[in-house]
């Protein structure tokens, strides 16, 4: 759509527009951060990086009804009194594709301004699961392939030998459905417990969240060992993995994420820190796979799909910055960037401008100094999701990202120089003033590099 409205408003015809694609992976915040980013739009007290607020600009914003009759809108009104009602609690986290247009009418600067009058740009923000994103990679491969390599990587995750369990009592000599639907329960419950433990890579990523093709035979396949191949079951799974590609996977790219002008992808960072080496690997891997998706010029079924069009920014943010002390936010943006090295220079190598950046889009917590051992630690102070108020030092990141990240790569087992705890935080209640959206950190410099130039 952008491309095409860049030219029907040169021609006078219609207002440009740009398509803002919002992911993550599972957890990572895009339902809170949406809201939040438009919520502080509507209301642009704390947006002061934001230069168009900043500079009065920026006139007015306004939510209007959504272009695609056909796409679920986001549902932002309930989401936000979830996050600032008087009883305050994280809305439903994202589960299918959705969209929220959001018009903004904005006066040119510079030279313009005299003899320009005002303009309307609208933000078309479309949210999609984190977990579809990552079926790209399947793309590209075949069902041996696939099965070998998940097979290969799923050892000592949760959920592994439940599965490994039910496939090893499985008829190969004949297919049957029943057995079928129990081997794909006893596989989506492993990629389940394994996202729950703090793995990026899990998928195909319907399985997780499956909407209305829950119980179809697209769904109902798993990865499959050598002593399978060439039996009933193999051929039989090898085709519904070929289905799930051609009918599943390559329709949501075709119809959402090829219109995509600018993108944000959110992680959690802190939470794979926490769950250890291994888990930050496997989301390094992960991101570096899946962001191919922004390179244009790649050879192969995305290349002819996307044609000439071009993610022209996209921002890597480490979301929950607010459960760190300002003073540790540097180092969890240079973890994100060195995390994130391959994906971005994949990216950059396109022409895309890309940046690491650690936000909170809503803000739960303050920070104080605790006196421990005669050690003054930088906390954070917060409502705990039973009720309870508590300061909490999370521990030290390092100054040096490759003190984590070598240790990740190496397949460590657990950090030799650390331990990095996580707490989770309930939306803080308080009273919004006038004018002011949610509290947040950050979340004006991200709309900034974001759209900040097309205002």
């Amino acid at each position: 759509m952008g491309i095409a409205d860049d030219l029907m408003q040169g021609l006078g015809i219609s207002d440009p527009v740009i398509r803002l694609g919002v992911t993550g992976l599972s957890r990572a915040g895009k339902t809170v951060f949406i809201t939040s980013l438009v919520a502080n739009l509507l209301d642009r007290g704390r947006m002061s990086a934001l230069r168009a607020a900043a500079d009065g600009s920026l006139k007015s914003a306004w939510l209007q009804p959504q272009p695609d009759d056909t796409v679920p809108r986001f549902d932002f009104e309930r989401h936000l009194a979830a996050m600032t009602g008087p009883d305050p609690h994280w809305p439903e986290g994202t589960r299918h594709v959705s969209q929220l247009r959001l018009s903004l009418r904005v006066q040119p600067r510079g030279l313009l301004t005299g003899w320009r009058g005002q303009q309307v740009l609208h933000l078309d923000i479309v949210d999609y699961p984190g977990e579809w994103l990552l079926d790209l990679r399947l793309m590209d491969k075949d069902f041996d392939s696939w099965s070998a390599e998940v097979l290969d990587r799923m050892k000592g995750r949760p959920g592994a030998a439940r599965f490994q369990d039910v496939l090893a009592a499985t008829d190969r000599t004949r297919f049957d459905e029943t057995a079928a639907q129990a081997l794909a329960a006893a596989y989506t419950g492993h990629l389940h417990e394994a996202r729950d433990a703090g793995w990026s890579d899990c998928t195909p990523g319907r399985f997780l969240m499956p909407g209305e093709l829950e119980g179809s035979p697209a769904l109902t396949f798993t990865p499959l060992p050598p002593e399978f191949r060439d039996t009933p079951v193999w051929r039989e799974f090898a085709r519904r993995f070929g289905a799930y590609k051609s009918r599943v996977v390559k329709p949501f790219f075709r119809d959402h994420f090829a219109r995509i002008d600018r993108q944000v992808v959110l992680m959690d960072v802190l939470g794979a820190i926490h769950a250890g080496p291994q888990a930050v690997e496997d989301m390094r891997r992960a991101m570096a796979d899946i962001l191919t998706a922004f390179r244009p010029g790649r050879a192969g079924w995305l290349s002819q799909l996307l044609g000439s069009r071009r993610v022209g920014r996209i921002l890597f943010a480490a979301t929950k910055a607010d459960h760190l002390h300002h003073i540790q936010h540097p180092r969890l943006t240079a973890i994100t960037g060195a995390m994130l090295r391959e994906a971005r220079d994949r990216a950059d190598f396109s022409g895309a401008r890309t940046e690491a950046m650690s936000i909170a889009a809503l803000r739960t917590t303050t920070e104080e100094i605790i006196h421990q051992d005669g050690d003054e630690l930088p906390a954070v102070r917060g409502t705990l999701m039973d009720g309870r108020q508590a300061a909490f030092y999370p521990g030290e990141l390092p100054a040096n990202p490759a003190d984590l990240l070598v240790h990740a790569r190496k397949g460590a087992d657990r950090w030799l120089d650390g331990d990095y705890a996580i707490m989770d935080f309930a939306p803080a209640p308080g009273t919004l003033r006038p004018g002011d959206g949610p509290p947040h950190i950050r979340l004006d410099r991200a709309a900034e590099f974001l759209f900040g130039d097309q205002i």
